[in-house]
């Protein structure tokens, strides 16, 4: 191992002994009591099937017949999601040969941050990971399963159905994703015509026309956001079936792969000798995995929120520090758009998946000696699957890139370090995505401009008012203020001003989409403004400094004089579903806690 990696490990198992023994106690007693039906009564197992068909119900009869549980994040909204239509029928097809029953379980909530990108329904975004958690739990708590299925690809569709799962972590549980949509126009021209729109020279139809032309069918968005990165992390932890992330939907291989999971997982369940559960794959060193394949390859922001609140579902305590000591010796490997110009789609043809296991195994950035759903060994993901004459069967996958413009070996990426980036100062803490930003544009010192929200922004850059050197401070983001929505408008006017040669950066306590990049931004800041945090002491014209190659993000404004200024105030302006329905229940709730957004203040 990377003694870097051995290091950060090592003080992450320390850090959890006492958490990660209590969950692992947990699933053990858990364990002890399945197969949840054995001990049902008679009275309940028969609700538990009466609506199957006869031939399910004769298995469903023996007490160790297997049955596996679907939970789906199925609709029609999300183009992602919308071939988990087809997927039940498949499973339970499966199953059945496999001497199995597969049961759809429970359904979870799933909206589209594309659909929600600067309007108020992305203030339910962030939360909505918590109820997509509770939603699969309440799926499985029947427990009546002896393996689950988890489907489900996008943002917070993916973390979600993992913390749920982990309540039920004695169960084998195998993510099934629904693979990438093909490809469409250039992600060149689309970010071309953005620009041009943003500037006033493109028209909306003109707009539309091209957003549809690269949103244009079936499977994940072809760019390296959130969705794509969780697909990644579900490969690094060994929840997938090999090489299963990026073949795309309503194709033989995709079915195949489909098809294959209820009997792997019949294949893995309790009284089996590969018996492979949740709790006993995930732990401390997938997780390290996870992260090495995020940084590797320039993924999400995000997952610096979601891969800390996974981590803590399975007993297991990470931190910025962690990820950031792993960033600075794990290089980055491959560059899809936003970090580069090609997609996901590209990336899978230039080895995938497949090619970044090998180079990080072999670097020693990544733990093999890890259980997985596959079996025992992160050295089974360097595989790839295929039909060979319609049978499912895996092969080597590349051993060498082949594309060198999205995948470089280790000995030569793309540069020495990982995608991200932890800023600390004066102004608190934030995380930065490098892998997207110009290395001339990673350090800047400019006058802040203040904005309460988004829209003040985007009303300054269509009064011309943005034409100069600037920090942007988009404050009363953050989670106790509207729940931290995505704050994806942003780049096209910001990256607008970095193109006219401006000196452009944002700093802000919200988020940006998975698929930002190119505008330097300090992100996530804590502590949050709403909560008191120095980004509420910040004026106009206040110099601030952003410093990705030292990870520091500094105000020089001496601290005494920052603090004893009056704080802003986070105003009850705008409609937002998050700040409706948050009031709403800090209203129920009683009076709101001191220093709380003034919203929450009202009677």
């Amino acid at each position: 191992m990377h003694p870097v990696t051995a290091e950060v490990t090592r003080r992450i198992v320390e850090r959890s002994r006492e958490s990660r023994a209590d969950y692992v106690a947990r699933m053990d007693a858990a364990r002890g009591q399945s197969p949840g039906r054995g001990k049902l009564s008679c009275a309940n197992w028969a609700h538990a099937f009466a609506a199957q068909p006869e031939g399910d119900k004769v298995r469903m009869r023996d007490p160790s017949a297997p049955n596996v549980a679907i939970v789906s994040a199925y609709n029609d909204m999300l183009s992602a999601h919308q071939p988990y239509e087809r997927f039940p029928d498949i499973i339970r097809k499966a199953a059945r040969e496999a001497g199995a029953t597969a049961q759809y379980a429970g359904g979870v909530p799933a909206m589209c941050d594309g659909v929600t990108q600067g309007r108020p329904g992305m203030e339910l975004s962030l939360f909505s990971r918590d109820v997509i958690a509770m939603s699969t739990a309440v799926a499985l708590t029947h427990d009546a399963f002896d393996a689950a299925l988890m489907l489900g690809i996008c943002d917070k569709i993916v973390p979600g159905l993992f913390i749920g799962a982990a309540a039920f972590g004695h169960l084998p549980v195998i993510f099934v994703p629904g693979g990438p949509m093909t490809s469409g126009i250039s992600n060149a021209e689309k970010a071309r015509v953005r620009a041009l729109y943003a500037e006033g020279k493109a028209t909306r139809d003109e707009l539309l026309d091209s957003e549809m032309k690269s949103y244009h069918g079936p499977g994940t968005c072809t760019f390296y956001g959130t969705a794509n990165s969780n697909q990644m992390m579900m490969e690094m932890t060994g929840l997938h079936l090999p090489g299963a992330a990026f073949v795309t939907p309503n194709t033989p291989l995709r079915d195949a792969l489909t098809a294959y999971a209820p009997k792997r997982a019949v294949e893995i369940r309790d009284g089996t000798n590969g018996y492979a559960p949740f709790y006993q794959v995930i732990d401390e060193k997938s997780l390290v995995n996870a992260i090495a394949g995020l940084l590797a390859t320039g993924g999400s922001t995000n997952h610096t929120l979601h891969i800390l609140a996974m981590a803590r579902a399975a007993g297991v305590q990470i931190t910025w520090e962690d990820m950031d000591d792993l960033s600075k010796v794990t290089p980055l490997i491959a560059r899809v758009y936003p970090n580069g110009s090609e997609d996901v789609n590209a990336f899978h043809a230039a080895g995938g998946m497949a090619f970044v296991t090998r180079q990080l195994l072999d670097a020693g950035l990544a733990h093999e000696d890890v259980m997985t759903v596959a079996g025992q060994g992160l050295r089974r993901y360097t595989q790839e699957p295929f039909l060979d004459g319609g049978k499912l069967v895996w092969r080597d996958g590349p051993a060498a890139s082949l594309d060198r413009d999205i995948l470089r070996p280790v000995d030569d990426p793309f540069q020495p370090n990982g995608g991200m980036r932890l800023l600390t100062g004066p102004l608190g803490r934030a995380v930065l995505k490098t892998s997207a930003v110009k290395p001339e544009h990673r350090v800047i010192e400019a006058p802040a401009l203040v904005f309460e929200d988004q829209d003040e922004l985007l009303a300054a850059h269509k009064r011309g008012e943005l034409n100069r050197d600037f920090v942007a401070v988009v404050r009363f983001q953050g989670p106790k203020a509207n729940g931290m929505p995505e704050l994806h408008s942003l780049t096209p006017p910001l990256g607008v001003q970095l193109d006219k040669g401006f000196r452009v950066a944002l700093v802000t306590d919200g988020r940006m989409s998975g698929a930002s990049g190119k505008v330097p931004a300090a992100i996530h800041v804590t502590p949050e403004a709403a909560d008191g945090g120095p980004l509420a002491y910040v004026r106009n014209g206040d110099i601030i400094r952003l410093d990705a190659e030292t990870g520091r993000l500094e105000i020089k404004v001496d601290e005494r004089e920052l603090m004893a200024r009056e704080a802003a105030r986070c105003a009850p302006s705008g409609f937002g579903y998050g700040r409706e329905l948050f009031g709403w229940m800090r209203r129920a709730a009683g009076p709101a806690d001191t220093g709380a957004c003034a919203l929450f203040e009202a009677a």
